[in-house]
Order: structure tokens, then C-alpha cells, then sequence
């Protein structure tokens, strides 16, 4: 199998990445189907495509014939098994808790070809950690997008020693497609490449916060005009999703044991107030006021 071969992907997660990376395999020329347990989700991700594709016309960005071709490469399924049954390259992108992407995968393997690739957008879950439920875990890899998908260009293909070259070429090659820019992780590490520096950066500024040190404002400043960020620590985690920054955190203390891996203090205050991020119109700063 070769990047050639790829005609068909399944997306497994219609929520914000999900949805964003259906919408891209689409634009790139990839007949793209989108499965969700949820039937609001993928309505929700239908609306977005639906909105997104016309959207992008009136910016002159593509024209109403090749959204129009885009949209009809896009199919949406609650159904897991239909979804997958034609797929050349899954990339799922569920909730980040190692048990229900050991019981995804291993639908997947029973569902999708045998030749098809199963790759996990997870940032903080190792593949190895899941491939032993199927019965290719040399074609299972981490291919990790960033958010927002649509406009982000780096891609981590991390290679876990049992991901065959192949896989990892052939994932590499598929971004290329994709147009974005990859990068070949070739050990796996916590974190990853990006993630693990930026841990490093969050850490310190959650620190200096609950310390009093400064406010989240004023550490938001320091990264930006200080050292060229495009946003400090505090409104990228608005971004992303202080949910999803929550939810990985506990998945890492309940692997490692370390207190120190547990999710700060005003995170889980922010987390159990259901304040998100920009999702949810508030989380370290307040969007329903714009």
C-alpha cells in the first residue's frame, strides 16, 4: 500500500477536530466520511461543513464549484460499522480516555479493511497503548492535528516501535496531501513534540498564577509581546478547551501517580462550572461580552 491507495477516510468524532478534519480530507479531494455516537454532534458538524464550504466562496477563496464538489464528498453516519467499511485511512478523533479508544479500536480492526491504516489524533495518548486490541498494531500510529484543523499546518506523525515504516510513510505523505506540514516523531513521548514543550510553559504559568505572581492577563502579555507568541498560555487553553486540558491531565495522573501532574487548582474550579473556553462562551476570559 502506498499514499496512492488512499481514497477513502473515515473520521471517527464529529466534534471541533473531527468535524475540521472531515472538512479538510474533503477540500483535498478525499471521498470523507464523518461518524459520531452522537446524532446532535454530527448535526452540528453537518451545520458547520454546510456553512463553512459558502463561507469560504464569499472570501474568494474557492469557487462555488469546487465547494459544491468538496460537499458531496462528505458523508455523515451515526453508524460505526458503514462509516468504516470502505476505509483506506481512519483517523480518530473521540474523547481523550484510553478506555474508549481501546473499545473504538478494536470496532475499527472488526469493521474496516484489513489494508486500511487506524490513526489517533490523541495528544497525549500513545498509540501503543492501543494498538494491542487490534490485530494490525503495525498500522496504528498517532497522526496528531492541531487545532483549529482547518488552519493549523503542523501535523505529528509519532512512529511507537510498533508502527511499521510504512504506516509512518505512508502517514507522512498522506499530510503532505493534506498540505500541511508533518513532522516525523520517531520515539514515543510523552507529549509528543509540541505539547511537551508547551507543558513546560503551561506549567509555569499555572504556577505563577495560583503563586499570585501576576495575573493570567499579565502572563498572556508577557508571552505575547515578550517572546512573539501568537497567544499566551491562558487564551490558547481557551482555545482548546479547558475540558480537554482537564480530562488529559487526570488521564496523565492516573498514569503516573505524580500530584504534580494533576490539573491546577483554578482549572478544576473552571472545569466543574462547565467554563470551557471560547465553547462555552467563558473560561479564564469571558466571550459573551463580544
Amino acid at each position: 500500500m502506498n499514499v496512492d491507495d488512499i481514497k477513502n477516510i473515515c473520521v471517527v468524532g464529529a466534534g471541533n477536530m473531527g468535524h475540521q478534519i472531515t472538512t479538510l480530507c474533503a477540500i483535498k479531494g478525499y471521498h470523507t466520511t464523518c461518524t459520531d455516537i452522537s446524532g446532535a454532534i454530527l448535526e452540528k458538524a453537518e451545520a458547520f461543513v454546510n456553512g463553512y464550504l459558502p463561507g469560504r466562496v464569499k472570501k474568494g477563496k474557492m469557487t462555488e464549484a469546487e465547494a459544491e464538489s468538496a460537499r458531496q464528498r462528505i458523508r455523515f453516519t451515526g453508524d460505526l460499522e458503514d462509516a468504516v467499511q470502505e476505509a483506506d485511512y481512519v483517523i480518530e478523533a473521540a474523547v481523550e480516555v484510553l478506555e474508549i479508544k481501546r473499545k473504538l479500536f478494536a470496532d475499527l480492526d472488526r469493521f474496516a479493511p484489513a489494508h486500511a491504516i487506524l490513526a489517533t489524533n490523541s495528544s497525549a495518548i500513545v498509540s501503543s497503548r492501543i494498538a494491542d486490541v487490534t490485530g494490525r498494531p503495525e498500522k496504528v500510529v498517532n497522526l496528531h492535528f492541531f487545532n483549529p484543523a482547518l488552519v493549523m499546518k503542523l501535523v505529528e506523525v509519532v512512529q511507537g516501535a510498533h508502527v511499521a515504516d510504512e504506516t509512518a510513510q505512508i502517514s507522512l505523505a498522506l499530510c503532505k496531501r493534506l498540505e500541511k506540514v508533518p513532522v516525523h516523531v520517531r520515539k514515543e513521548v510523552d507529549g509528543f513534540l509540541l505539547n511537551r514543550i508547551f507543558r513546560v510553559i503551561n506549567k509555569e504559568a499555572k504556577w505563577m498564577l495560583e503563586m499570585g505572581v501576576a495575573s493570567y492577563e499579565d502572563i498572556d502579555k508577557a508571552c505575547v509581546y515578550g517572546a512573539g507568541h501568537p497567544m499566551g498560555p491562558f487564551r490558547l487553553e481557551d482555545l482548546t478547551g479547558i475540558d480537554l486540558s482537564y480530562t488529559m491531565a487526570m488521564e496523565r495522573f492516573k498514569r503516573t501517580g505524580n500530584t504534580g501532574d494533576y490539573p491546577s487548582p483554578q482549572t478544576v474550579e473552571r472545569y466543574f462550572k462547565s467554563e470551557f473556553g471560547q465553547k462555552s462562551g467563558k473560561g479564564w476570559y469571558d466571550y459573551a461580552k463580544r
